[in-house]
C-alpha cells in the first residue's frame, strides 16, 4: 500500500495550512524537510511529539531542516493546537486523507475494541533535491527526533 520508496522523489502536494497558507511540497526544494504524519491534534502522544519538535527546532534549522507536520483535523483545530503549545512550525490539514494515502500511512487501527482506520505515526526525511532519504513507520515519540537529527546529519 506504501507508495513512496525511499531513494526516489517525493509524492509532490499542496495544502491548506496554519498562518492561512497553502504550502506546496516542492517549494521547499533547497531545504530539506522534516514531514511528520500524527493522528490527532491535542492528543497527549501528538503533543509530546510536537513539543519535541518545537524544542529541538533550533537544531533541525541549522542542519537546513523544514518540519511540516500533517493530521486530518482542520486548520483551525491546527491553529489552536499550534498557539497553545507554540510550534515554530507549520501544521498542514489533509482532511481527505489524499496525502495520507498517497504516503501510506492510513492504517487500520483498534480503538477501543473496534477497528478505525487512522494515521499511523510517521515522518519521511526528503532532502534538498526532493528526494526522499530516510522514513520511519509506527514511530515511538520517545528518541525519535533524536534519530532524525542523526539522520540530518548524515545526508
Amino acid at each position: 500500500m506504501t507508495s513512496v520508496e525511499t531513494g526516489q522523489p517525493a509524492p509532490d502536494f499542496t495544502l491548506p495550512a496554519t498562518g492561512g497558507q497553502e504550502v506546496t511540497l516542492s517549494e521547499f526544494k533547497g531545504n530539506n524537510v522534516v514531514l511528520y504524519f500524527y493522528p490527532r491534534d491535542n492528543t497527549p502522544g501528538c503533543t509530546r511529539e510536537g513539543e519535541a519538535f518545537r524544542d529541538h527546532h533550533g537544531e533541525l534549522r541549522k542542519l537546513g531542516a523544514v518540519v511540516l507536520g500533517i493530521s486530518r483535523d482542520s486548520v483551525k483545530s491546527h491553529e489552536n493546537f499550534r498557539a497553545k503549545h507554540r510550534f515554530p512550525f507549520l501544521l498542514l490539514s489533509d482532511s481527505d486523507e489524499t496525502v495520507c494515502r498517497s504516503y501510506g500511512v492510513i492504517k487500520e487501527k483498534n480503538m477501543y475494541g473496534r477497528k478505525v482506520m487512522g494515521i499511523e505515526r510517521s515522518t519521511f526525511l526528503i532532502d534538498r533535491e526532493g528526494i526522499l532519504r530516510r522514513q520511519w513507520r509506527k514511530v515511538k515519540v520517545a528518541g525519535h527526533v533524536e534519530d532524525v537529527l542523526e539522520a540530518l546529519r548524515s545526508i
